[in-house]
């Protein structure tokens, strides 16, 4: 789709079940600023020159020769769709001292061509971004149809021709295929039309911030609405009472770098154990780009939500430049994704082994527990500078010191197994196990789609 202002590329699969059709969007893309315009303004910019150069005056500097200038362009540009030439003829388009001045230019197809052939080779890139996106090949697309009345320009159709191997289809008004479209649509969503069916996609990631300012997604871009997403996450201290849900949109790793949809708390959470408290997070996206989500304790059944209509999203343009940003950052973004997971790693082995210490130091010389506590006060300032390598190092060091207390806490733990009978024994490794899965997953996924 080739407009005005505006270059999209979707992915289409179109299916039939008992004469009922079903139209499934795969994947989308675009260039917010590349459109029939940019066309124009190259023709502009051409004759402009040409006319500076034989008369030495510049119509950039007069507005009033510029529109007419403009409309002269668009028109030549439409001209040059069906014939291999024409000419611009502006008669009095300005003056000087020396009298009235005419711009006349003769123009080829083929030199209109060279100045626009970079921006109809731009709208490829994006074409082979969509085509990643939704798994398939140019020679998996059975029908190319061109929308836009850019896409009457044969250079247009041509490279099209070039890229899928195979011509355009011709039986839909590109002028009219946009408006036809969303006629269809409103009629399927006031339930005038059933037969016809559309699974639009959604075109960002949404998530919400956990623990270090991370950007947890629960549904990925170019995901078929409507869906819905479910998450288990839990507290990140001892006796939390509280969660802040914030739902952000965006491709980027760090939460604040994203669009902030909004926020909620949930309070009243039973004090307990960090990793304790199970606290589902759902995400509802409906056909009409409506977001719901709530936000549930299970131990208590509370729940919170919030509702973010379509539009307070994105425009086009603001989402072609977040996915932009989000591609250009990816280095940058990787790295703080490795330093909040080095250090999230190092504050629980911190919380670990306090607590282990409260409960079992009397299992520890009291050189195992000096060795213990200066690991931890080692590892606590390394938490406070941006090295992940030395975090990395002081954790490993408190793993290390920490290591013989855990080796005799097992030791002792299989000692009291061995005691029991085999039934026993059995039960306790079984409730063991329980008990582990409760304390150390902090995550849990759930998928309902």
């Amino acid at each position: 789709d080739l407009g005005g202002g505006t270059f999209d590329i979707s992915i289409i699969e179109i299916a039939e079940t008992d004469g009922e059709h079903t139209f499934e969007v795969l994947s989308t893309n675009g260039d917010t600023f590349l459109g029939g315009e940019d066309f124009d303004l190259r023709l502009i910019d051409y004759l402009a020159d040409e006319f500076k150069k034989e008369s030495g005056m510049d119509l950039h500097n007069d507005p009033l020769a510029l529109q007419r200038l403009k409309e002269a362009a668009e028109k030549a540009k439409i001209e040059l769709s069906s014939s291999q030439q024409t000419e611009v003829n502006l008669p009095y388009i300005t003056a000087d001292a020396s009298g009235p001045k005419h711009l006349v230019q003769k123009l080829t197809r083929a030199k209109f061509e060279s100045l626009v052939e970079e921006l109809v080779e731009n709208t490829l890139a994006p074409v082979k971004i969509a085509l990643k996106d939704a798994g398939l090949d140019t020679g998996s697309i059975d029908d190319v149809i061109l929308v836009g009345g850019q896409t009457r320009m044969p250079l247009v159709q041509q490279k099209v021709a070039d890229f899928f191997g195979k011509e355009a289809r011709r039986d839909v008004n590109p002028d009219e295929a946009v408006a036809m479209g969303a006629a269809i649509q409103a009629a399927v969503l006031s339930g005038d039309v059933n037969d016809v069916l559309l699974l639009d996609v959604t075109p960002l990631t949404l998530g919400i911030e956990t623990l270090g300012g991370v950007a947890s997604p629960l549904i990925d871009k170019n995901t078929t609405i409507p869906t819905k997403k479910s998450q288990v996450f839990s507290t990140a201290d001892d006796n939390q009472t509280a969660v802040t849900i914030h739902v952000v949109q965006g491709e980027r790793k760090q939460a604040a770098e994203n669009k902030s949809l909004g926020r909620f708390d949930l309070s009243d959470i039973p004090p307990s154990p960090r990793g304790m408290p199970q606290i589902e997070v759902s995400f509802d996206l409906d056909a009409n780009g409506i977001l719901n989500v709530s936000a549930k304790d299970k131990a208590t059944g509370k729940e919170q939500s919030i509702v973010i209509k379509a539009s307070s999203g994105l425009s086009d343009e603001e989402i072609d430049k977040m996915v932009k940003d989000a591609e250009a950052h990816s280095a940058d973004d990787k790295k703080f994704e490795v330093l909040i997971t080095a250090r999230n790693t190092a504050d629980g082995l911190i919380h670990a082994t306090k607590k282990t210490l409260e409960e079992a130091g009397d299992k520890a010389s009291d050189e195992e527990k000096d060795a213990i506590n200066n690991a931890i006060t080692t590892l606590e300032e390394a938490l406070k500078s941006d090295d992940k390598d030395d975090i990395e190092v002081k954790t490993k060091d408190l793993t290390d010191a920490s290591s013989n207390l855990a080796q005799k806490l097992y030791a002792e733990q299989a000692a009291g197994a061995e005691a029991g009978s085999a039934g026993a024994a059995g039960n306790s490794a079984e409730a063991g196990a329980d008990e582990a899965v409760d304390a150390e997953f902090e995550e849990v996924k759930e998928e309902h789609k």
